[in-house]
């Protein structure tokens, strides 16, 4: 290959969307693509292991529909978010583009379909986003997590391709070296999310963590939280004799699977399938605000196919320590749990998109 393939991904501000980028970014990079990935500033601060890719930051704007004011001026911003994106694209005209999902995907995604750029996106939840919805007719295909996606219209039906979760490899290879079958002398516990969960995480769960305790259930607990709460929390456990290791936002959340035997967690996409291709059983609490509730779907998902457990945000206080204290007197609960995970693998999901891009490249037109 005398000139690489120029491949640009672009990516919403969120960690459920640019760390697919990324990951993929990666892959693409190892194949000797010339790879670009683009995100806002919101998106680049989940870049921090990747600074050795090529990331363009571009500003991004959501369209609000408040009142008559906020939709022009709204309307107004994207549209020239569109047009700086077709100035970029002109100057540095990719092969083929990806969009991640997310609103700041949407700009460059419109405007290389309006270059005639090859356009692929990309769908890891359960309901399709809004920005992969109105990019849908205008992409060669739809690559989705999961078949079971709900939001595509049937015209579109054609252009899906179930490839699974677009993970980190290391999580794909990951060994878990916890004993297969789980014996509770004591609930390893860690607790997951973006800064909102982390906030609320640290708000609602030491409480309940502490009257488990006081019933004589032995924990450690591996909290994720804001830098701001690192003392009042690490104060609080320490009172109540509780084991804890805190840590603030990490790409390298994989360091505390293999120590774990159970975690509690926001309900994204990404952070499902990670949990689950690592054989960590779970309990979910959707994000309560998250798009057309799709955190609350991909839960349910997850629950019915007996991958995990399933809480929301509202019933938190009321139900967690009735589960925690069936998992500490009921292995079987994890157990189960775990066996299913083993069935589960997303570790063809690169051999699946090499086969397509294959075909996509070498298309005349």
């Amino acid at each position: 290959m005398t000139k690489k393939t120029k491949v640009f991904i672009a990516s919403g501000g969120t960690g459920g969307h640019v760390l697919p980028g990324s990951n993929l970014a990666k892959h693409f990079s190892e194949k000797n693509y010339h790879i670009e990935l683009i995100t806002d500033k919101r998106g680049y601060k989940y870049l921090g292991d990747s600074k050795d890719l090529k990331i363009k930051v571009l500003p991004s704007f959501k369209l609000i529909t408040k009142n008559i004011l906020t939709i022009f001026i709204s309307v107004f911003l994207v549209i020239y978010s569109v047009l700086r994106s077709l100035v970029f694209l002109i100057l540095n005209r990719p092969s083929i583009m990806i969009g991640m999902g997310g609103y700041a995907s949407f700009p460059i995604c419109i405007a290389a379909s309006m270059l005639r750029i090859k356009l692929l996106i990309y769908e890891n939840n359960l309901i399709i986003g809004k920005a992969n919805r109105y990019l849908a007719p205008f992409s060669k295909k739809i690559l989705v997590s999961n078949k079971n996606l709900e939001g595509i219209l049937e015209k579109y039906y054609d252009k899906v391709l179930p490839i699974g979760n677009i993970l980190n490899k290391e999580i794909i290879n990951f060994a878990n070296l916890n004993e297969d079958a789980i014996n509770l002398k004591k609930i390893s516990l860690i607790i997951l999310g973006g800064s909102q969960a982390a906030k609320v995480f640290a708000e609602i769960l030491p409480e309940i963590f502490k009257k488990c305790s006081e019933e004589g259930i032995n924990l450690k607990i591996y909290q994720q939280c804001l830098p701001s709460q690192n003392e009042n929390l690490k104060l609080f456990y320490n009172n109540n004799n509780i084991e804890c290791e805190l840590f603030n936002f990490s790409n390298k959340i994989i360091n505390y699977f293999s120590k774990v035997n159970l975690a509690i967690t926001r309900s994204g996409s990404s952070i499902l399938a990670e949990l689950t291709n690592v054989n960590v059983p779970f309990i979910s609490v959707p994000l309560p605000s998250s798009a057309e509730n799709h955190q609350l779907k991909n839960a349910i998902f997850y629950k019915k196919k007996n991958l995990s457990l399933l809480i929301e945000e509202k019933d938190l206080k009321e139900k967690l320590i009735h589960v925690m204290r069936k998992i500490y007197k009921d292995n079987s609960i994890l157990n189960k749990i775990k066996k299913n995970q083993k069935q589960y693998s997303d570790k063809n999901v690169y051999n699946n998109i090499d086969k397509i891009f294959n075909e996509i490249i070498n298309e005349k037109n």
